[in-house]
């Protein structure tokens, strides 16, 4: 369904709790995605433990991309941002991350939820830490999982990934995208979870059937790139906070975990060995989150 958000129409997919518990009691979890992936990247599995645990499940695509309205922001010139970026010059863009966070939290506005806790995947962490730190009435807890603050010194991904992230499709036909971002998975995935190359295939030919806009994602990227460093932002942060980060990221490598861990105080970090930049080991980071959220529920916060 289509929602109001920040002035914006947003694709909305709500997930009601499974085991009897009363949808306008339950308690709320918000999935936030991460760079040019749609709200069916969450994983199956992921939004059934969720809503079998008695939490209702909201899950959505970010702006310009997805089902959800895609903005007159013009498709930036990547590559001269970078660059600016990497020499500490002012860069910009049409709209930043923040204005991704008021999309969130327009999200909840529409859907009526006063409070929520929030799960962020890589971009998607970035935004959810946002919302942490900027409307904390709104957030009952936060989860950052393979994010980043943006912090300059931190390292980047590693040349056989930036590589691959850089790469571009033959063409935009069909098969072409599927087999270039089918690949560019596997190189991001977990090394102890690897998922088969097939598979990666049927998924990403679900997300090419559903919406395929690469302009998107240039997008949200360069929004990404102006929002520069945030870690005063991070460090404002009062809610409960878990961290979750594969050791073995090749694209966010697990220093930036470590670093958004260590500058939200009292956060949590969980350290998942085997982890890539997917949701290869998503049994993992289920048994982290669940016990998470209910112990911060148990508090009453």
């Amino acid at each position: 369904m289509k929602v109001q958000a920040n002035g914006l129409d947003i694709e909305v997919v709500v997930d009601e709790p499974a085991n009897g518990a009363d949808a306008a009691t339950a308690p709320t979890v918000l999935l936030v995605m991460g760079l040019g992936m749609q709200l069916i990247a969450w994983p199956d599995v992921l939004v059934r433990a969720l809503t079998g645990a008695g939490y209702r499940v909201i899950r959505f695509d970010n702006r310009d991309i997805g089902l959800s309205q895609k903005t007159n922001a013009r498709v930036p010139n990547l590559a001269l941002l970078t660059i600016r970026y990497r020499l500490g010059m002012t860069t910009h863009a049409d709209y930043t991350l923040r204005d991704m966070v008021e999309d969130a939290r327009g999200v909840l506005d529409a859907l009526g939820v006063a409070r929520c806790h929030v799960v962020g995947a890589s971009m998607g962490g970035m935004i959810a830490q946002g919302l942490a730190a900027s409307h904390p009435d709104r957030v009952r807890s936060l989860t950052s999982i393979m994010s980043t603050t943006g912090a300059r010194r931190l390292p980047k991904a590693t040349p056989r990934a930036s590589m691959a992230f850089i790469a571009r499709p033959r063409s935009h036909r069909r098969d072409d995208v599927i087999e270039h971002f089918a690949r560019f998975l596997a190189v991001i995935g977990s090394p102890r979870f690897p998922t088969p190359l097939s598979e990666l295939r049927e998924r990403v030919g679900t997300a090419y059937d559903r919406c395929y806009e690469p302009r998107g994602t240039s997008k949200q990227l360069a929004a990404i790139i102006a929002s520069g460093d945030r870690s005063a932002e991070v460090r404002s942060i009062t809610v409960p906070t878990l961290v979750i980060h594969g050791a073995d990221d090749p694209l966010v490598p697990l220093e930036n975990g470590e670093d958004t861990a260590r500058k939200i105080r009292g956060a949590r970090l969980e350290v998942i060995p085997g982890m890539g930049h997917d949701f290869g080991a998503i049994v993992p980071i289920i048994d982290k989150l669940l016990p998470f959220l209910r112990q911060v529920n148990g508090r009453g916060t």
